[in-house]
């Protein structure tokens, strides 16, 4: 049997098990990791830092649902990837880092650049090991990229540099398996939840994430009990589209509609949902729940009955036992809501007075003019809320935003990765000032690799969404503010084409000219920095701390600040 360097064993494995490209900076410890993969036919994509790195790859994993990799070299540079990996383990995209170590004759005595990963990586991973033996690189290689796939998550491979240059027998034929099993509850249990179902008066269904394929069940069974459907946010792509029981969402980001369905109703349904809000959730309401995670029943909210199943498989087979309803009172009641919820918007997104911009205005006009299919990531904060609650999708849209891990800075970088992968589609990132100053630096990216992505920019002059909270809470905002260049003038100087808009009526032709554009582009465009994030409901604690933010910013000399909040936000 021929002898194969464990570096090449390893991207032999990645290679079989789909993986296009690999993000990462090179090093030294990993130097033939990378050699292995030029004679490959997996491309390098060199970024300009690894955190970034570890975003785009997941960007790509979770818009493809295909493995992708990343790579760094030991210490300073496999550490860097944590944010990104973080993000991509909560976002269940499936990833490989390899992560190269010092050698191992230097381990455990403090050697530069030694870090211990293991531990670190363990609580963002679904799999983290150490290859020791190189003779079990084709199986460690393969464990990893099995788990990744089917564990939807992040995959760590620890590899000392000398390992990988080792040449060793390359042993039995590993390879991996990605089976596609059919689960639903028994039928005990779908007979139980049918005779909830049919019992209860004001039914509601809350779905999330896991209904991604089971659009057509989660209509049908709507249908079929008349209950008004609320969705999270990250099951916006699958279920927002050609379904008239949509109400949208609730929490924080949705409407009156989203947040009055969940807790009024009397019976609700949650479908492939882990909302984690619990102040979201009804006081006295039955409770089921039906999540292919049997960790996830009754973790957020009491349930009454909790059952482990696809969505699509499940609501099959509970449909026949599902008393059909003809009345829609409940139903009407919510929809009406939502009709109102979407009129709100509309008047949200008109142009500011005497030229200001409003974030929902521009985000809307990205909406109007950007492709049929476009894929639009936002940045944690503000520009999340608006992608959200403005841009519409319709089943050939997809969007993506760090809702679970709640970072800065990803948009840009995910965005890169997502274009990368699939260069025929437009990609518009989303991104805050506070954001895309965060990692400017992978802008390089977009003209090395010559990734024609779009980026906005909504530069408001403040970390925006941490100011709106000190407010909130009745505190002075402090150490909020940005001093920003002009962004658009330097991604000129970088290598994009760049605009910076300051005023309203320019600002639908600058959007028609950017989109337009057929290389990487960036729009950096002044909002309005006071503009308020409404939720749902207004709880008296919001109030009274607003109120006490604008007493204390009159007493304290920034009465125009009030003033301007307040012009900006109720005399549009």
């Amino acid at each position: 049997m021929a002898k194969k360097k464990v570096a090449d064993i390893i991207v032999d494995v990645l290679e079989k098990a789909g993986v296009k490209r690999c993000y990462g900076v090179v090093g030294d410890t990993l130097n033939h990791v990378t050699d292995a993969i030029r004679r490959s036919g997996i491309d390098w994509v060199h970024m300009r830092h690894e955190e970034a790195g570890a975003f785009a790859a997941g960007g790509e994993a979770y818009m493809t649902s295909t493995l992708t990799a990343c790579a760094g070299s030991c210490g300073p540079g496999s550490l860097h990837f944590i944010n990104g990996i973080y993000e991509s383990n909560r976002n269940r995209a499936p990833l490989v880092l390899i992560a190269s170590q010092v050698a191992t004759n230097e381990l455990g005595i403090d050697f530069p650049q030694e870090v211990e990963f293991k531990p670190i990586y363990s609580h963002c991973s679904v799999f983290c090991e150490v290859l020791i033996n190189p003779t079990e690189a084709r199986r460690l290689a393969t464990l990893a990229a099995q788990t990744a796939l089917n564990k939807r998550g992040v995959a760590v491979l620890i590899v000392p540099g000398d390992i990988s240059a080792l040449e060793v027998e390359d042993g039995p034929a590993y390879a991996v398996h990605v089976p596609t099993p059919v689960t639903r509850p028994a039928d005990a249990e779908l007979d139980r939840i049918a005779a909830l179902i049919n019992e209860g008066g004001r039914i509601a269904v809350y779905a999330g994430a896991g209904c991604e394929d089971a659009h057509d069940q989660v209509v049908r069974f709507c249908d079929t009990v008349k209950a008004p459907m609320a969705h999270t946010s990250r099951a916006k792509d699958y279920l927002e589209p050609d379904n008239p029981f949509n109400v949208g969402m609730t929490g924080v980001f949705g409407s009156k509609a989203g947040f009055h369905t969940v807790t009024s109703c009397d019976t609700l349904i949650l479908l492939g949902c882990d909302f984690a809000w619990r102040q979201f959730y009804p006081k006295d309401a039955r409770v089921i729940q039906i999540d292919i995670d049997a960790t996830h029943l009754g973790r957020r909210h009491p349930v009454e009955i909790g059952a482990v199943g696809d969505i699509a498989a499940t609501l099959d087979a509970l449909q026949s036992r599902l008393k059909p309803r003809s009345d829609r009172a409940y139903l009407d009641e919510c929809l009406e809501l939502f009709r109102e919820a979407l009129a709100d918007l509309e008047h949200q997104a008109r142009p500011g007075r005497d030229g200001l911009i409003h974030p929902q205005q521009l985000t809307s006009l990205l909406d109007q003019h950007a492709a049929d299919d476009a894929i639009f990531v936002a940045d944690g904060g503000s520009p999340m809320v608006w992608l959200l609650r403005h841009i519409r999708v319709n089943g050939k849209r997809r969007t993506l935003t760090s809702l679970l891990h709640g970072t800065m800075a990803n948009a840009m970088p995910q965005a890169l990765g997502i274009k990368k992968a699939l260069p025929g589609r437009q990609v518009i990132a989303l991104s805050g000032d506070g954001g895309i100053a965060m990692l400017l630096g992978d802008l390089l990216t977009a003209i090395q690799e010559k990734i024609p992505l779009k980026i906005v920019v909504f530069n408001n002059g403040t970390l925006g969404f941490v100011e709106l909270e000190m407010k909130v809470e009745g505190l002075l905002n402090a150490f909020t503010d940005l001093q920003n260049p002009d962004f658009g003038k330097l991604a000129e100087v970088i290598g994009f084409r760049g605009w910076t808009i300051d005023h309203n009526e320019k600002l639908e032709p600058a959007i028609l000219e950017f989109l337009a554009h057929p290389g990487p582009a960036l729009l950096d465009v002044h909002v309005n920095r006071t503009e308020l994030v409404m939720p749902p409901r207004i709880e008296p604690g919001m109030v009274l701390g607003t109120v006490l933010y604008g007493a204390k910013a009159v007493l304290s000399g920034r009465a125009h600040d009030v003033i301007d909040m307040l012009e900006s936000n109720f005399l549009k």
